[in-house]
Formats: structure tokens, sequence, C-alpha cells
């Protein structure tokens, strides 16, 4: 869209390669776990995003919004900008995917090639809540790859949130689970594997497990294994094993803070979680889970290689790459080889 035209919510950046690396992976890396707009609904732009992508060896990225959004109350004195910013609550707002479509739409078709959107603004306990994903699918069909992330249980956030709780074996999700099997759309749900108050026992992966066997067509990434702030469980990578061996329709990622408090614990690769990977690489996907601040793409991906190095030539092309391309990517081609970074199609000059 024109320079004039562009929207409030988004603050668009459009320098293209002119800035410093950002360092990141010596990996070739699809980020699969990326939020392109913040608790307040803000967004740095689609051409911030890509920049920054280029800047840290970042090939492709599955992005989506926030199907919530923190609210201002007028006992707050500050404007919050994160769910945890202060004590107001935070409600469903469906208006997120439309703005990670249009952000989407803005850029150049090549560079629209290497995302991969997710439609997320639907309330998960509505029995309406197909009516949102539906009327979106065919708002903007060129653009979706999945649908997530669904955000389910979730530590301070469940509490913060208006409503009822939402969780994986809900009702309400059972459409949009079969609506996602017909048009073979990947559900990317955020699922913690049990309340912060009971880390003794997984109490709510049967709710993740219910859905998951209930809907065997339907193709599930398990956002960050099910870990979540203070959310833990003995023997987690036996857990994960587990639900990888009994479920083939299931896909984990290792995004937010599962990979520094059980998979390499003050940088230091766990054995165990090597061992799982090698043996579920092709159902393993690497994610930033940032929420913006794109400015951190580089570091927040390069801790993984410290991990990586570990592991053998397929597992880790699989963990950076194929298993994301895989699932995200039947919209808009499977790739057989690493995806390689395209020069930006606009030039410099026109955006500065």
């Amino acid at each position: 869209m024109p320079h004039e035209q562009i929207p409030t919510w988004s603050r668009q950046s459009r320098t293209a390669g002119s800035l410093t690396p950002l360092r990141g992976s010596k990996y070739p890396l699809i980020d699969a776990h990326l939020h392109v707009v913040n608790f307040t609904q803000e967004t740095p732009g689609g051409f911030a995003l890509v920049d920054a992508m280029d800047r840290s060896n970042i090939r492709k990225a599955v992005i989506f919004g926030l199907p919530v959004t923190k609210m201002w109350a007028l006992s707050e004195r500050e404007a919050p900008d994160y769910y945890l910013a202060n004590d107001s609550p935070c409600y469903y707002y469906g208006y997120t995917d439309v703005i990670v479509a249009e952000m989407v739409r803005a850029l150049p078709a090549d560079q629209q090639a290497r995302l991969y959107p997710l439609i997320c603004g639907f309330n998960p306990v509505d029995r309406f809540a197909l009516r949102h994903i539906e009327r979106l699918y065919a708002q903007y069909p060129e653009v979706w790859s999945g649908i997530g992330e669904i955000l389910l249980r979730h530590d301070d956030l469940t509490a913060f949130t208006y409503g009822e709780t939402a969780r994986a074996n809900h009702p309400a999700l059972w459409p949009v689970y079969q609506f996602a099997a017909e048009h073979d759309l990947p559900v990317l749900l955020h699922q913690n594997v049990t309340s912060v108050t009971k880390n003794d026992h997984p109490a709510y992966l049967h709710e993740l497990e219910e859905a998951v066997a209930e809907f065997p067509r339907t193709r599930f990434i398990f956002a960050h294994c099910g870990m979540s702030r203070r959310v833990n469980v003995p023997f987690y990578y036996q857990m994960v094993d587990r639900l990888l061996e009994q479920y083939p329709n299931l896909v984990v990622d290792y995004s937010w803070i599962i990979y520094d408090v059980v998979i390499c614990p003050e940088g230091v690769p766990s054995p165990d979680w090597l061992a799982l990977t090698e043996k579920y690489s092709e159902r393993i996907c690497l994610g930033s889970d940032l929420v913006t601040k794109f400015e951190r793409l580089g570091p927040e991906l390069q801790r993984y290689d410290v991990f990586l190095d570990l592991l053998s030539e397929k597992a880790r092309a699989d963990v950076c790459w194929r298993t994301a391309e895989r699932v995200y990517g039947g919209t808009k081609g499977r790739l057989t080889q690493p995806p390689v970074i395209q020069t930006p199609a606009w030039p410099v000059e026109a955006h500065q």
C-alpha cells in the first residue's frame, strides 16, 4: 500500500538490507513460531520483519498475531505493552488476523512466499469460533498456511483472559479441528501440561491427548512441548517421547523457555534431549516465540547452535527447516533443499 496509507497499527520500517547483521544461527533456519503483533496489536510491519530475517539467517518464518489484546484499564496510569505488564485483563481480538494478512499482502510476492501465516484471532471456547476461521479463510484464500497459535492453558494469561478457561479438548474446538483436517491446515496449540501449582504431574496433558486422539487426520503442533513459566513436571523428555511415539499426527516445537529450562539448561545440551531429537527429528521444529522484537531474532535463534552442533546432519536439517517446511509449506510448495534468502525486490531508496 502507499506509504501515506499505512494504518497506525502498522509501524512499518522499509529499510532493506542496509543495516548491520543481527548474527543469527550458523545454520539456515525456518523460524516456526513468531508473533508479528504484540499484546496491544501493534506491529513493526512486514518490511521490518523481512529485514531482520535477512540479517539473522532466517530463510522463512511461521507467523501469527495474538488472539488476545491487553486492556488499558482506567486504574492503570501507564499503558501496558505485555500481558504481565499490570493487572488489567485481556480479551479476544479477532482483527489481529486482518493485521497479519494485510501486512503480508503489502510485501512483494517473493517475500510473501517466505512467510507462513496462521489464523489465531478467535475465542476457543466460543462455538461460533469456526465462523471466524471460515470468513478469514474465504477473505484471504491465498494467505493462510494453518491455524494458531491457539492460546489455551497458559500460566498467568489464563487467569487474565475474560471468560471460560480455554483447553485443547473444549467442544467448541471440535469443528475447528475438523475444518483443519478437511483443508490440510496444521493446528498450533499452546496447552500447558499442568498448572503452576501442580508441578509433580502433568495434570492437563489428558486434554491435549483427547484432542489429538479424537482427530487423527488433523496435524497438531504442540507449542513449547507444553511448557510455560513456572510450569514443569518430572521426566519431561520421557513424556514428550511417549507423545511422539503414540500420536503420529503430533509435532512439537522447541521454542520459548522449554529450551533453556530442560533441553539445554545453563547452555549445556541434555543427552536425553539430544537422543530424543535424533529419534524424532522429522517431528520437531525450532522457533523464537518472539512477540515482535524483531531486532532480537538473531540472538534468540543463535543460542540453539550449541545444541544443533551435536546433532547428526540429517537431524539438524530436519529440526532447522525440513520439519517446518513439511508441516507448514503445503500451500506454498514444499522444499527439498534448504531455503535461500532472496534479495529484497524493493529498491532501498524508495522506502527510506
